[in-house]
């Protein structure tokens, strides 16, 4: 039986207890879910950690059905569309600053999803080079802009 995205979602925000509809948006490399919910902002969590670690449950229960489901990217009341266009001006002003003084900028260590947002909006700037670098004392990794010799 193939996975049912939508309705697998829809269930397990069932069992946890929130009450919420979800729309279902097909992407290039995906579907994206968009939960419409009174209560976004436990469902978000703190600097969106339960909303990623909804999702990676989410694709882990998919996988499980069906391996080769596309991946599913969740979001809740716009928390992710505004923090991704908080992360593309972030870039941008660090690009700004590498141009302008010709230094390595450093960004604050950020999650892997994070971090491949960060390199998407780079991906056009010329002269510009971006690499991660490992962070003493977590598990993330900051992004380092240097301009390309």
């Amino acid at each position: 039986m193939p996975a049912q995205p939508k309705a697998t979602l829809e269930q397990l925000l069932k069992t946890l207890g929130f009450d919420a509809t979800v729309e279902e948006h097909p992407l290039e490399d995906g579907l994206f879910l968009d939960v419409k919910t009174e209560d976004s902002g436990r469902l978000i969590g703190r600097q969106g950690q339960t909303l990623s670690d909804l999702q990676y449950l989410t694709n882990r229960l998919l996988f499980q059905q069906d391996q080769n489901v596309p991946k599913v990217m969740i979001d809740v009341g716009g928390y992710r569309s505004k923090a991704r266009e908080a992360l593309v001006q972030k870039a941008k002003e660090a690009v700004e600053k590498v141009r302008r003084w010709g230094d390595v900028v450093e960004l604050e260590p950020m999650s892997a999803f994070d971090r491949r947002i960060i390199y998407a909006a780079l991906k056009d700037e010329a002269g510009i080079e971006a690499q991660s670098a490992e962070v003493e004392g977590t598990t993330k990794k900051a992004v380092l802009l240097r301009p390309k010799h």
